[in-house]
Parts: C-alpha cells; structure tokens; sequence
C-alpha cells in the first residue's frame, strides 16, 4: 500500500524491518490489523505468565533512547564538495565531514553489508574529551544551524567526571553508533576499536551485546610508546587496547602476511631439499591415561630402537605418525640420538600467512610519537594531539581472510581525526598491491582558538582529516616526478585522492512533513501531496541541479563513488547517466520534461530512468510507469 514514506528520502527504517522481519516469521504474532500483539509475544518467550524473568544484562542510564537513536531514520542527506575533492574521476576514495550517525544511517542506504573492516579511534572517556551529542534528532534545527550559518563548525559537549552521567553518556555515545555499524559490515568483516583503560571494560559489554559474544575475537594490546610517561602518579601506561569483533561467523580464519623476524626462526641445519624449517615438539601435553589411542611405541632410525614415552601420549594417530616417517618429517637431532623426535614445518608450507599475535609491538605497529612526526611532515607541527600511527592500521587491514579479494574492499572509519586510516590504506596499497577503499567520516569540531591547528588555519578537525589526506596523495605522487610509472604503479596513482561529501539538510521540502497521529495511512498520504503541491515549487528557484542528483542517487542506494556522464542525445533536457560499477540509471532533474524524453525512454526501456515527479503530468507519469515498470521512479 501506498503510503506518504514512499515519497520521501530517508535512510532505511530499521525499526520497520525489524518488524516486518518478525510478521514474517510469527504471523500469529499479529492482530488482523497488522499490528504487533505484545500479549502473544509474551506468550512465547514466557508462557508460565512471569511478568519479569531475571537475567544477565549490562543496563545504563539512556540506554533505551540510544538504541532508539540509533534505528530513527534520518531525513538529512550527502551534497558533493568538488571544491576540497581530490583527484574526484578516478579515486574511490571518499571523505565525509557531518555527525557520524546522521552520516551512518545515510551510508545504509548504499554500503549495507559492503564493508570489509571497521576502524575506528573514539574519544576516551577522560572527562576532557569532546563527546557527541545526539540532539540531531528530526525536527532540531541546531545541527545546521552551527553547521551552516556558522563558519567555524560546531562544538560539542563536555562529559565532566563531576556529572552523575559520566560513563552513561559515553555508552549512549559508543551505543547507538555501534548498532548501525553493525549492518554496514559484509558477513566475514570485522571491526577494530581502540581504547585506553578508562572505559574498555564497558566496551567489552557494549560489543559483547551489538556483535555477540561469540563474535568476540581478540583485545590486541599495543605497546603505544617507547618510554613510560613521567606523568603519571602511579604506573607509566605504556600499552593501548585494540578491540576486535567480526560480525558473524563467516569469518572463519584471519591470517597476517609473514614478516622476516617470523622468517628467521627457519633455518636448515640437515640441508633437506625442502628448504628452511623450524621444528615442534612430538610430544602430547596429555597423558597416557587420558589419551590411550595415542600411545604406540615409535622407531628411533638411529639406533633402530622402539621408543614409548614413559608417561604422556603422542600427538598423533600412528597412520599419523607412520606418513611422517615417510615423508620425513620427523628430525632426531643434528646427533641423530635425541630421546623423541621433533616434527619439521617448513617454511614453504607457510604461504597462507601466519595466525596474528595479541600483542603487537611498537616496531610492528609504530609509536604515538612516530604518528606525530608522521603527521608533522605532512601538515605541521602540534596539529592534531595524540594521532595513531598508520602501521597501527596497516596491521589491521593487512590481514587477509579469503584470498587476494580482501586487497580490494572498503575500510570505514567513522571517528577519523586526523584521518589516518586514509593514510594506512594507501600505504598498504602502495606496499601489496592492493585496491582497498576507504570511508572516512569526521564531525566539524571547531579547533581551539589558541591551539596551533588554528594558527595553521585549520578552523575544524575536519579540515585536519582533509588535508592530511591531501598531502599523502601530493607526497606519492611528488615521488613519481621525472619517471614513467609502470601500468600497476598508474593504477596506484589514479586511486589517490578522494572524493568530499557533507552532510546537509534534504534539498526537498517534502522531509520536512510531518504526518497527523490521529489520521489514516490515506489521509497522511492526501496531506502530504496536498504539502508537497504547495512547497516544491521552490526547487524551480535556487538549487543545484548535481546536489538534488546526489540526493536522489544515495536514496537510490548508489553509492558514493557514481560517476555522471552527460548524454548530448537529449537535446531538450539535461541527462545524466549514472553508474557506480553495480548500479546504473539515467537522471534527470528538470522541471520539465519534454515529449521527445518521454518518448525515448518509452521505446527504451532496458535501463532504468529517475526524474523529477513535478516534471511530469499525470498522463506522462501514467505512460512512463506503464511502459517502463519498476525501471520508472518519479520522486
């Protein structure tokens, strides 16, 4: 059935699906109405008629309205910044200034289920840090206002140690972001969160809820510095957490690429034709009591003896056991008289990479201080506090799980700072080939007056993320002047850069109707063409054409990196065709649209065609839809 919903562009409304999803499943569930009978679900979660059953739950003050927060549809939307894009018609690289969860219900729409990894590096809880508020809600105008009609962007709350709300506002904060997250992971991708002590403990509880936890994976612990900090009271903190969770069990394997100090532990001391190998115990920590199958006396080659171990079992069956010895796996010593054998692994076998440590040390993954003299030589000195390194994220993204495909995937990171995720990405690319994507989403904080950000010009922390970005795509490019790149090393080139995105308010004034409680589906729907009969006439006045195609593009679920081609066969209006590689459609945003484009795409229906509903009258729309089905939409 029709309803006023249909008509206007808003990320996806989880809440419904939900529900939807449940109708499915549980018909009985529902009154012949449609709506959902409370009285029946109790029913069948608890049919002895307990009112409250008591249970192991992690419960906060606000948490009921951050998850609320969290599956409210937003009705704000992306406009392109072609100004601050870099190298905009080849790079699928983008970067999003806006509040990251506008911004993440607006990404459903086109990257539901498309990301590979998520990395993201929130504010810690240190009763000093910025937080988000989320009073961005529909209807609130002081978002834009800050944003808008403010040149130097928007601050953001304090979280006072002294406030009774202290760590619930940081849990509704991490929350209600980590629930919409959660859906732009792909089945086998992962998430990777960086914490200090103050609040991982409540992470670990909120992650354990949005992913499950069975989903938990690992808490890397980062050796972040090379000396302890004076600072402190008690103990120097010399480590930082990494927190990892997959989304479901479709990842069944993570594996990093090897590295020489994992390579010289392989030598050849017996020059096996094989090559260099390391060795392992033969030897099974259980006893010969607890595994009776694995006991059998073995031959010594050496001396020809059988040897039984006196009081624990083998590893192996003795079929096991038996292949090795033929295949000569088995290694007695360079004496040839150890009392049991080792079992080689050579290092050719290794190709499929190595099991990641849950340590990660500063020579692997860098320092906080090499992440400021990173970032110093890009965009100067003190601009941004306490970066991470970007071998911090290279690691992270670096593993891979199926095979070379994972090389070409999209990283999200939607608290960017100072954006070095985009930095990790194109330095892993550089380093394996690679074709990885990266998303990053930064809220215009404004820089403090006194600070050497805003000495350097830098007015937001958004303009840090952008310029930062900016810089490596100059640097690498710089390192290419007076040589020909190779096609692969062009392929590098032509991915650098990014594409500029900010959130704003819909160029449509249909989002801002508000439907009567008291009225029917049909009757909202008859006050909301009667609203839009009476309002959109203004988008015939002062808007831009690629803002309302952007617009449009995104609630169509393309994604950010379409590409537009004007086609000059129409010659009496304005037609795009646009594709992101996966979806494609010719737009056109016109007021009106003329007889001879009806006419075409009447007679060319194999692809599908968006316009301007207004553009069209009632005969035309009929013809169109007619014709074309669901290949038609008129917004």
């Amino acid at each position: 059935m029709e309803t006023y919903k249909d008509h206007i562009i808003q990320s996806p409304d989880i809440n419904a699906e939900r529900l939807e999803t449940l109708r499915t499943m549980f018909p009985d569930w529902f009154t012949q109405e449609g709506k959902l009978d409370i009285n029946e679900v109790k029913k069948a979660v608890n049919p002895d008629g307990v009112d409250e059953t008591e249970r192991y739950e992690f419960r906060w003050f606000g948490k009921s309205k951050a998850k609320r927060n969290a599956f409210m549809p937003t009705r704000a939307t992306l406009h392109y910044d072609e100004e601050r894009s870099v190298n905009p018609e080849t790079t699928e690289n983008i970067i999003i200034e806006g509040e990251n969860l506008e911004v993440l219900k607006i990404l459903l729409n086109s990257y539901r289920n498309k990301i590979k990894v998520i990395y993201i590096d929130p504010p810690y809880n240190t009763g000093e840090d910025f937080l988000y508020n989320d009073d961005f809600s529909e209807g609130r105008q002081a978002y834009w206002e800050r944003t808008e009609q403010s040149e130097n962007g928007i601050s953001l709350d304090t979280n006072s140690d002294a406030s009774g709300r202290f760590h619930s506002n940081w849990l509704d904060m991490m929350y209600s972001r980590l629930l919409v997250a959660r859906n732009l992971l792909r089945p086998d991708g992962v998430i990777f969160i960086s914490m200090d002590d103050n609040e991982i403990h409540h992470l670990r509880k909120i992650c354990d809820e949005v992913f499950g936890t069975d989903n938990f994976l690992v808490n890397i612990i980062w050796e972040k510095r090379y000396t302890r900090s004076n600072n402190s009271k008690l103990f120097g903190t010399m480590t930082e957490h990494l927190l990892c969770y997959r989304k479901s069990a479709d990842l069944i394997t993570i594996k990093e690429p090897r590295n020489d100090r994992s390579d010289a532990i392989y030598s050849n001391p017996d020059n096996d034709e094989r090559g260099p190998w390391t060795s392992v115990s033969y030897v099974n920590p259980a006893s010969r009591e607890e595994r009776p199958n694995l006991c059998y006396p073995i031959c010594n080659p050496i001396t020809g003896q059988a040897i039984e171990h006196p009081t624990n079992a083998w590893k192996y069956e003795k079929a096991t056991y038996e292949q090795h010895v033929k295949d000569k796996k088995l290694y007695w010593g360079q004496d040839g008289n150890n009392s049991y054998p080792r079992l080689k692994k050579f290092l050719s076998e290794m190709d499929g990479g190595m099991v990641p440590s849950n340590l990660w040390r500063r020579e692997d993954a860098g320092t906080t201080d090499q992440a400021s003299a990173d970032l110093e030589t890009l965009i100067g000195r003190g601009i941004f506090p306490f970066p991470k390194p970007p071998q911090l994220i290279q690691r992270a993204i670096s593993f891979f799980i199926n095979g070379n495909e994972d090389k070409d995937c999209i990283i999200l990171d939607f608290f960017a700072g100072s954006g070095t995720t985009g930095h990790a990405v194109v330095n892993q690319n550089l380093k394996d080939g690679g074709h990885r994507k990266y998303i990053l989403v930064q809220v215009p904080q404004t820089t403090d007056e006194n600070s050497n950000a805003r000495r350097a010009g830098f007015k937001k922390i958004s303009d840090i993320t952008i310029a930062r970005n900016k810089a490596v795509a100059e640097k690498i490019k710089s390192d290419y002047d007076g040589r020909i790149p190779t096609p692969e090393d062009q392929q590098q080139l032509d991915q650098l850069g990014f594409k500029v995105f900010t959130l704003s308010k819909s160029s449509f004034p249909r989002t801002d109707f508000a439907p009567d409680s008291e009225k029917s589906e049909e009757e909202n729907l008859a006050l909301f063409h009667k609203y839009v009969a009476e309002k959109e006439q203004q988008l015939s006045i002062g808007f831009d054409d690629q803002e309302l195609i952007t617009e449009i593009l995104i609630s169509r679920g393309f994604m950010l990196t379409y590409k537009l081609e004007h086609k000059p066969i129409f010659t009496e209006n304005t037609v795009y065709f646009a594709s992101d590689g996966i979806k494609e459609a010719y737009i056109c945003v016109d007021n009106d649209l003329t007889d001879s484009t009806v006419d075409y795409f009447m007679q060319n229906t194999d692809t599908k065609f968006i316009c301007i509903e207004r553009a069209l009258d009632s005969t035309k729309k009929f013809n169109l839809k007619n014709r074309m089905q669901d290949k038609f939409f008129a917004f």
